[in-house]
């Protein structure tokens, strides 16, 4: 009888500690479940929680052009509040790259370790970069890439400045445009060459006068993945829009193996040309010719004022250069690469314009 009480006793014990173990597990669950609901862990890093009040974090997709680790060190320095590149801070990249462009191949790794360096965090798709950013710099070198690229950051409402060139194509870049106008997002594209203190001052530089005419140049390598001035003579190209601003009528091309020689007419009668340096050495200017005087203009500086203009253009919404003029010289661009393929025919810029529409 005695050993039948001991095991009951002993039985009872046991159910009452399971009780209390199961009391106590319920209550901590409870409380973790409480705890976690009010104060979740973050899933990822957050570079952008100590960035001052306002600061927007901004988002680069494509590290494969040294415009890259350039653009970031300027806007992720420290700077006082009046600053002109202050207020935009690079947090998130997303590394891209295209494996039949050898330049962006053989670059991207060594460009993405920099920003790593910096303590940009470098994030495996476009989708994860704008979860974490408010504005975007589309910087691929791949023109190709661009329109596929751009869309999501477009339907998610970031504001994009997109490097050169803006598209491989005017139909591309047409399609971006009307995509960006869809969703009320703005966007601009430019080379550095517009905002050169010298270039940017031509039209109204007193020693020049009204301007009648300019013969910009800048290098022209080519690469067989895009038409050959979306490469790299758009820099020359936008010299010489900078300058005369648009309205280009015609375009005829004459090309060597060493040169590129492209004129363009415009509607009010002046002529202005474009030369593209293969052979010799490689420089970025223009020639400008006015009613007082003829100005050799040259390019100074460094990526500062592109990037100035690129943080204002991110705090107020406003492109500094027009939709209108930056689809004008890629159709430009366009219709020196037919009038190349026959054989220096003029070809009419609102044509190719209009073929891109359709």
């Amino acid at each position: 009888m005695a050993n039948q009480l001991t095991r009951m006793n002993f039985a009872i014990l046991q159910r009452n500690s399971l009780l209390l173990l199961m009391s106590l597990l319920t209550t901590f669950a409870i409380q973790a479940n409480t705890s976690i609901a009010a104060d979740p862990l973050p899933t990822d890093p957050q570079p952008a929680d100590n960035l001052p009040a306002g600061t927007l974090r901004a988002g680069i997709i494509g590290c494969d052009t040294s415009h890259v680790p350039a653009f970031a060190k300027l806007l992720n320095a420290e700077r006082g509040d009046d600053d002109p590149l202050a207020g935009v801070r690079v947090v998130a990249a997303f590394p891209g790259g295209s494996d039949d462009i050898a330049s962006s191949r053989d670059r991207v790794e060594g460009f993405t370790e920099q920003l790593r360096e910096m303590g940009v965090e470098i994030v495996p798709t476009i989708a994860e970069l704008l979860q974490r950013v408010d504005v975007v710099l589309l910087e691929s070198s791949d023109g190709r890439k661009h329109l596929e690229q751009v869309r999501p950051a477009i339907e998610a409402g970031k504001p994009v400045f997109v490097d050169k060139p803006f598209a491989a194509s005017v139909a591309d870049a047409v399609k971006i445009f009307e995509l960006a106008e869809k969703h009320d997002v703005p966007i601009f594209s430019s080379s550095v060459m517009r905002f050169m203190p010298e270039i940017a001052a031509a039209n109204s530089n007193p020693a020049i006068g009204d301007i009648v005419g300019c013969d910009a140049y800048s290098a022209c390598t080519l690469d067989p993945t895009h038409p050959d001035l979306f490469w790299y003579g758009i820099h020359g190209v936008e010299t010489l829009f900078t300058v005369m601003g648009p309205g280009c009528e015609r375009v005829s091309r004459t090309h060597t193996d060493g040169t590129e020689l492209v004129t363009g007419v415009w509607k009010d009668g002046r002529i202005g040309c474009f030369r593209g340096i293969r052979d010799g050495r490689h420089s970025f200017g223009a020639l400008v010719m006015g009613s007082k005087g003829i100005k050799h203009l040259k390019r100074t500086g460094s990526y500062d004022p592109l990037v100035a203009e690129i943080v204002k253009f991110f705090q107020s919404g406003k492109p500094p250069v027009s939709a209108g003029e930056t689809l004008e010289i890629l159709a430009f661009m366009e219709a020196a690469e037919i009038s190349k393929m026959e054989n220096g025919r003029s070809v009419n810029i609102q044509e190719v314009l209009d073929d891109a529409r359709q």
